[in-house]
């Protein structure tokens, strides 16, 4: 990705932000990045590129015949339970003055003690034309995924006049101790591009067949961590998603109905009914048709619409089984309507027997640390509430939840059994 920034005293926003929001900020620059593409060997083992380039990687000298700087970024871990690593490297604008300009950017990494195991990338930038006098920097960033352990990197980039710049690091990915037991999404030594499409089909999972599979009802509130921000960001969906495909991935789980909906706009926006795998492509699609600018006047006009709704969804999804799942799961960013549910409303759907979860993505949960309207019905409801502001907390709700939803099953056959 590469960000023009023109004019001395000006200050830029850097593109490494605090660790809390790395991961789910890459979503926001892939939007207008041009990917690194990971280069494939040949049947030999062998990668194409430039004698001179591979000159370069393996010699280990720092080029600066294109002047440059180059920030490497802390490997962290995103919500899809992989470390993300990744640089800003700077250039003066003045060195890009001209007519228009074509950066090539080549960078391998691998694993300290394999070598023979190393990733390869490149990207290509199209530069501008760019006045004479141009003050300020260029900054382009790149970024590659990586499991535990430790790496180094090899990268070099050179313009049309072939002048390059180069820079060696090596960085490390680990888990603290007390979280050793954290199943990452990503092998331990394996270094892989960075996957910024979210609605990719999932890899089959494989089920655990020692038990009858659990079914379970998912329902997420696709909205904006800001209230009542006009759109739906991929830092939005970024984490939502990731809860989706935490609980797809659990082998113990083999039936998934899935809910959609936005309250902001008081409507269903995707269903997908008792199936085996969560349609990840459907769903984004479905998602398009959000539209948060769009002022509706009949909603205007309902003092408590959102709260209407959320009362009707949740007796829809609540009461209306012939064949009950073994839990309902809500996932959302704090839902804070003007009222919440009435209790005596919420008394009305009968006893619910299976349990009911709440998974509520809160990055500023000491900001917001109040039970917002979906929370109000869950605890009604005698279930569980997930503060989901990191990674690990993820990974540990749903680790949870699953053990309670087994434990509730089994409960339940034995008490059933008893009765006949």
């Amino acid at each position: 990705m590469l960000r023009v920034a023109q004019g001395e005293g000006r200050c830029f926003h850097r593109a490494f932000p605090s660790p809390k929001y790395f991961a789910t900020l890459l979503l926001i620059f892939a939007a207008g990045a041009s990917a690194q593409v990971p280069l494939n060997r040949s049947p030999s083992g062998a990668v194409r590129i430039f004698n001179t380039d591979m000159a370069v990687l393996e010699i280990q000298d720092r080029r600066e015949d294109l002047p440059c700087s180059v920030e490497p970024g802390k490997p962290l871990l995103g919500f899809d339970l992989r470390f993300h690593a990744g640089y800003e490297a700077t250039v003066p604008l003045s060195e890009l003055a001209g007519s228009e300009n074509l950066l090539t950017i080549l960078f391998r990494v691998y694993p300290v003690k394999r070598p023979e195991d190393a990733v390869y990338f490149v990207q290509k930038l199209k530069v501008p034309s760019i006045e004479d006098d141009a003050k300020g920097n260029a900054y382009l960033q790149g970024y590659f995924d990586i499991g535990e352990g430790d790496y180094h990197v090899d990268w070099l980039m050179r313009d049309r006049s072939e002048r390059v710049c180069s820079f060696y690091w090596d960085t490390q990915a680990s888990m603290p101790e007390k979280d050793k037991e954290i199943q990452l999404g990503i092998g331990a030594g394996v270094v892989e591009p960075v996957e910024f499409q979210q609605f990719t089909e999932e890899p089959p999972v494989e089920r655990d067949h020692t038990s009858p599979p659990l079914n379970v009802k998912v329902l997420v509130n696709f909205a904006p961590q800001k209230q009542h921000a006009a759109t739906l960001q991929p830092l939005d969906t970024s984490a939502l998603i990731s809860i989706l495909r935490s609980i797809s991935r659990e082998p113990r789980i083999g039936k998934f109905s899935i809910v959609a909906f936005n309250l902001q706009e008081q409507r269903v926006l995707y269903r997908q009914e008792n199936a085996d795998r969560i349609d990840f492509p459907a769903l984004g699609e479905a998602l398009e048709s959000l539209n948060l600018g769009t002022v509706d006047l009949k909603r205007l006009s309902e003092k408590h619409g959102e709260t209407q709704f959320l009362a009707q969804l949740l007796q829809k999804e609540l009461t209306s089984e012939t064949a009950p799942p073994d839990a309902v799961v809500f996932a959302g960013p704090k839902a804070l309507l003007n009222e919440n549910v009435q209790q005596e409303t919420l008394a009305e759907f009968g006893q619910v027997e299976y349990p009911v979860f709440y998974m509520n993505y809160n990055l500023y949960p000491n900001a917001i640390p109040w039970r917002d309207s979906i929370g109000h019905a869950v605890r009604f409801f005698k279930g569980y509430e997930y503060t989901i502001s990191r990674p690990r907390d993820l990974w540990y709700a749903v680790t949870e939840m699953v053990s309670r939803i087994v434990k509730s099953k089994h409960g339940r056959q034995t008490s059933a059994a008893s009765t006949q």
